[in-house]
């Protein structure tokens, strides 16, 4: 079995990155972030569920969500926040932050990812010299699909270290790499910190992968289990088959009972029921790139009739699959007249104004 489940899923739940912040520190040094949800409108217009990201180029830091204690970051690490909370990087635990206003992404012209500067407790929308800062961090967005279908974001914990010492060589380049590429600004340079951090967040979801304890549960944790993660092999690489429980039970050399009760405590479904809802994952992806009808859609996903598809997928997604067709179309449209909007010139700020807009933020102490 040479199916890549991971790669399949991120594949279908389009799985897309950007580098937003340039932010260089000096001194105490405390940035909040507020909850994807309330800045995704602005950041990655028409994603349903977006995560950030910091890599840190230089210094050292600590990264904290409420309610887990903080995390220790050193130059070369990354840190993710899959469920999307509101976080605080700081070059201590426990200081205030000052908050990022989303409007600083507008204010360059379109120009990304923006410089920010972070100076005892002084917030600048501009570039500080990277030799004058204790600490460097390009920070960005991910974003991907929830519906109808996504079961790596729950399986994925709230803070994902991935430490310089266990990620391998090329994280390192990579980080560089954003480095060069937020401060020259080359042609292509936007795609390259999109593929930089898309790749970045595989990796990080593979090594924790390869973390998980041996008693763990989830959906990652049924990949990598012999007998469940060969039957969610088979549903991906054959989705329209007529599958049923003691078919996959034959192939994966358990009893129907025994695979019903393993995928169960692993992945949270049935194994039927997660075939169904893989359908309906695959489905929209169809809807949404091809403009092959619905018909051939219902049979290239394992359903006998449009009919039967469509009720399937109304009751999923709560709208028939030509009406959720059409408010997709409606969504990247809206999308990119955003981007192209943020992307009009404007007068940029300049790096060196002295009138260049600040907020103070006291830090406690």
């Amino acid at each position: 079995m040479t199916r890549d489940t991971l790669s399949d899923l991120l594949r279908s739940v389009r799985l897309r990155g950007a580098a937003f912040y340039y932010v260089s520190f000096r001194g105490r040094w405390s940035a909040g972030a507020a909850p994807a949800k309330e800045i995704a409108h602005v950041a990655m217009p028409g994603c349903d569920h977006v995560m950030e990201y910091h890599m840190f180029a230089k210094g050292n830091g600590w990264a904290a969500v409420d309610g887990l204690p903080p995390v220790r970051l050193q130059a070369g690490d990354v840190v993710l926040f899959p469920q999307g909370d509101r976080h605080v990087v700081s070059s201590a635990p426990g200081l205030t932050p000052g908050e990022r206003r989303p409007e600083l992404l507008l204010a360059r012209g379109g120009q990304l990812p923006v410089p920010i500067s972070f100076h005892e407790g002084i917030v600048d929308a501009g570039p500080m010299p990277i030799e004058s800062a204790d600490a460097v961090v390009v920070c960005g967005f991910l974003g991907c699909d929830l519906r109808p279908f996504n079961p790596l974001i729950t399986a994925l914990p709230r803070i994902l270290h991935l430490p310089a010492s266990r990620a391998g060589g090329w994280v390192a380049h990579a980080i560089d790499q954003a480095v060069l590429e937020s401060n020259e600004r080359r042609p292509g340079g936007d795609a390259v910190l999109e593929r930089l951090s898309e790749m970045m967040f595989v990796d990080a979801a593979r090594r924790y992968l390869g973390s998980l304890p041996e008693d763990s549960v989830g959906w990652l944790a049924g990949l990598r289990d012999r007998h469940v993660g060969k039957a969610l092999a088979l549903m991906h690489e054959r989705p329209e088959r007529q599958w049923s429980v003691d078919d996959l039970a034959r192939e994966v050399g358990l009893s129907r009972s025994a695979l019903h009760e393993h995928f169960v405590r692993y992945v949270g479904h049935a194994p039927m029921q997660y075939l169904a809802n893989w359908r309906m994952q695959l489905g929209a992806r169809l809807l949404r790139e091809s403009s092959r009808t619905v018909a051939d859609i219902a049979l290239e996903v394992g359903y006998d009739s449009e009919a039967a598809f469509a009720r399937a997928f109304k009751r999923m997604v709560r709208m028939p699959p030509a009406a959720w067709r059409r408010a997709q179309a409606d969504s990247s449209r809206s999308g990119a007249a955003d981007a192209s909007r943020r992307a009009k010139p404007r007068r940029a700020l300049p790096a060196a104004r002295p009138a260049a807009p600040r907020t103070r933020t006291r830090y406690s102490r």
